[in-house]
């Protein structure tokens, strides 16, 4: 395991911090560390159908799980202005106020529950103790860091183990290129046979109705 500190700034996502680093790195990882303060918090409680949401001036005491590119499993304690404490599964929407200090642990392999054959520059399956290339996957998915959306359609191709090629959008050459090859603006999208499907709710309902069983 190796660490990693990250400074995040005002205004930024916590959960989808680390669920951006996941993906567009391919790591997995543990929160081990935290100092920082938030403007709002989102967390689960047990058996509850909603989120609570919390706004103010909110100190974390404690943030604890891990991370990979399937999603992320974080529990957050905080405090709020009347020093009550609150908890729960940290959601999205949890947004930092004026600094958050993170310290991550990285680990050199993945979690046992994250597939661990795709490469982010090599999509291409390997088959162990086969010497016969393999033929470039059939889906595409673009994805952009931090959007919630991306995250959920890569669990759906990662669910059905559906080999697929990641593009992470990380530079304006990179946008405009796909934007020239799908003229969609939004994200995630969603290429099968090297052409555009369209975005998450296209994927879902492939899904659905059980279209994507055939790229397995």
């Amino acid at each position: 395991m190796r660490s990693l500190a990250m400074k995040l700034a005002p205004g930024q996502d916590l959960r989808h911090v680390l669920e951006a680093l996941a993906l567009s790195h391919n790591v997995s990882g543990y929160v081990l560390g935290v100092v920082g303060n938030l403007s709002r918090a989102a967390f689960q409680c047990p058996g509850q159908s909603e989120p609570n949401v919390l706004e103010g001036d909110l100190e974390i005491i404690t943030l604890q799980g891990h991370f990979s590119p399937d999603g992320a499993h974080l529990h957050l304690s905080l405090s709020d202005a009347a020093c009550q404490v609150w908890g729960g599964h940290l959601e999205p929407g949890t947004l930092v106020l004026k600094g958050a200090d993170l310290l991550l642990g990285l680990l050199d392999q993945p979690l046992p529950q994250a597939p661990s054959n795709l490469d982010l520059h090599q999509p291409t399956r390997v088959k162990p103790n086969s010497v016969e290339p393999v033929a470039a996957p059939r889906v595409e998915v673009a994805v952009l860091p931090g959007c919630p959306w991306c995250t959920r359609a890569i669990r759906i191709l990662r669910s059905l183990d559906i080999a697929h090629a990641l593009i992470t959008v990380d530079s304006d050459e990179t946008y405009n290129a796909l934007h020239q090859r799908s003229a969609m603006t939004t994200f995630p999208q969603v290429f099968i046979d090297g052409s555009v499907i369209g975005g998450y709710d296209a994927l879902a309902q492939l899904h659905a109705d059980g279209s994507l069983d055939r790229l397995r």
